[in-house]
């Protein structure tokens, strides 16, 4: 009915399903942003990983090398600052952005200091330890960008996929640092207790983030992944990790065995990038899914609610001629307005038990991020008011774990209760050295 005014309950349910659509679109674009970090970080590894093995030795070879894989980081991170210039910082009006852009501006801060990082590993002017801890944090910075994209996500199909893709780079990164701590390990000639202890926390790690991704993951990145730890590479990555294990100062093994460990965790790595890769698409598939059923469903929502405002004109209408005629000529409008009333409350109720499904949905994917959250705030904790390094605080969470039979995440959660209750409870320990 051309000229008509919709009624306000009505306009406001189609503003609902508007502003739903906007919010799927935005999220997507988010998400093209997590598959470019995801590139990023894959090129930074491997830079990370190759630095040691420059900065173990100094042949031309591995100058070039070390070049090569420095121009395809470049080349990434130049992509993921045009995707960020993208962004309209003034149109941007949700508080749930606010730890996202904060994240954003923390992993923008230290790509700006990596080309002071990357002369001084030219130079030799840096060692093993400090420049992969620097990297580390750098990588570390790009990864909570994906976990808060993830944490503020609205869409569960969407928000499943984030948790996958986040907990399998988070283990890919683990897996990183197990190749630069076995470089390091053996251009040394042995692996001291410390290394030997702190390998152990990677692999468990490990561990921990590929459970959480095998509950989330689609079964196309499942498959290949069961296919990864099936593989010769696997097989053989196990096998030199025992060599690691069994080295000692009283006897050594060739330093050469660190291009080795390089070369293979590299190949293993790079598989677990295609598992990666298939995480960002079944992601981008998921985006373009969701807006396409969200459009189709605005499009047969608006339909229904033109029905419905036809509908409320024919009451108005009725109840115009009835104040017009005498009530023995008036329509009957009771039987109108009502049907009027019963479709909009029907409607009303399918999209809160929608909403409200879409909420338990989102549980579930989020209750594995909020266990994260927990570790992490724990370990941040005993850093800050115990002087813990990052390792000692995860060997701390680690063994409490064990010596009370409880998950990681219960620990933490203990803990900070307990702090939150008591602040003046008995400090922890520092744990035990095993040399």
């Amino acid at each position: 009915m051309p000229g008509r005014k919709m009624p306000a309950t009505l306009r406001f349910m189609l503003a609902a399903r508007r502003s739903e659509l906007l919010g799927l679109e935005d999220l997507a674009r988010t998400c093209e942003l997590v598959t470019r970090i995801s590139q990023l970080v894959h090129a930074l590894q491997k830079e990370r990983g190759y630095s040691n093995i420059y900065l173990g030795g100094n042949a031309a070879h591995q100058r070039q090398q070390l070049d090569r894989l420095t121009l395809e980081a470049q080349a990434l991170e130049r992509e993921v600052r045009q995707d960020l210039e993208r962004i309209d910082l003034e149109a941007v009006g949700s508080a749930d952005r606010t730890r996202l852009f904060t994240r954003i501006a923390y992993a923008l801060h230290s790509l700006d200091e990596l080309p002071a990082l990357r002369r001084r590993i030219r130079e030799h002017a840096i060692g093993m330890q400090d420049a992969t801890a620097t990297l580390v944090r750098l990588i570390g910075g790009l990864l909570a960008v994906v976990f808060e994209a993830a944490d503020t996500a609205a869409d569960p199909d969407i928000t499943r996929c984030l948790v996958a893709l986040f907990n399998f780079m988070q283990g890919k990164e683990l897996a990183g640092q197990e190749r630069a701590l076995g470089v390091a390990g053996f251009a040394s000639g042995y692996f001291r207790d410390d290394m030997l202890e702190r390998l152990e926390q990677l692999l468990e790690g490990q561990q921990r983030c590929f459970a959480t991704f095998e509950r989330f993951a689609s079964p196309a990145a499942q498959a290949l992944w069961l296919a990864l730890r099936g593989s010769d590479i696997d097989a053989q990555a196990c096998r030199l990790r025992d060599v690691a294990r069994r080295t000692r100062e009283d006897a050594g093994v060739d330093p050469q065995l660190g291009e080795l460990w390089f070369e293979l965790h590299t190949r293993r790595i790079d598989a677990m990038k295609e598992v990666e890769t298939r995480l960002e698409q079944d992601l981008l598939q998921c985006c373009r899914q969701s807006i396409e059923r969200i459009r189709s469903d605005l499009h047969s929502h608006r339909r229904l609610l033109d029905g419905i405002a036809d509908m409320h004109a024919a009451a108005e209408q009725a109840k115009l001629f009835s104040v017009q005629a005498s009530d023995l000529d008036a329509p009957p409008q009771d039987g109108m307005t009502a049907m009027v009333t019963r479709s909009i409350l029907e409607l009303l109720q399918t999209q809160t038990l929608r909403l409200q499904g879409l909420h338990e949905e989102l549980q579930e994917a989020r209750q594995a991020l909020e266990e994260r959250r927990l570790v992490e705030r724990a370990k941040q904790q005993l850093m800050r008011q115990q002087g813990f390094t990052e390792s000692e605080a995860y060997a701390w969470l680690r063994q409490a774990a064990m010596n009370q039979g409880l998950r990681l995440e219960e620990v933490a959660q203990r803990l900070l209760a307990l702090d939150s209750a008591q602040p003046g409870s008995p400090a922890p320990r520092r744990p035990r050295s095993k040399h």
